[in-house]
């Protein structure tokens, strides 16, 4: 995984394209970053008034928890599902979640649903 620049760094583009006069893209070139990065500590002072990286990584908690959790394991083991159905039942229910986080959950807890194998047919000569 990547590493943020140091902000030290960050402080001496910005404050070059700020009060130095430069452009960002001189300011890029002058400092050895990118221009499009450059852009962005600009971008970010200007929005949230420091150039101090954002958090990277961390846990982000699951989106089906708590009772909706609970509704979906007597869901499944009620009757046949599929994924997308989940999905519409769960939005239904208030909870807006993507395909593949039913699909993580279900796999999580070891559910899943599979066509039975169909009988063998005579194949054509």
């Amino acid at each position: 995984m990547g590493r943020a620049y140091s902000i030290d760094l960050r402080e001496r583009v910005v404050a070059a394209v700020e009060s130095g006069g430069l452009s960002c893209h001189r300011a890029a070139a002058q400092f050895g970053v990118g221009v499009s990065t450059a852009i962005r500590w600009v971008g970010r002072l200007r929005k949230t008034g420091s150039v101090a990286p954002s958090k990277i990584g961390g846990y982000k908690p699951r989106a089906i928890a708590g009772e909706h959790r609970t509704w979906l394991l007597a869901r499944i083991k009620e009757r046949d599902f599929t994924l997308q159905g989940l999905v519409a039942e769960l939005a239904e229910r208030g909870l807006k979640v993507d395909y593949r986080s039913v699909w993580t959950f279900v796999h999580d807890e070891k559910f899943s649903f599979k066509k039975k194998r169909g009988g063998w047919r005579a194949r054509p000569s």
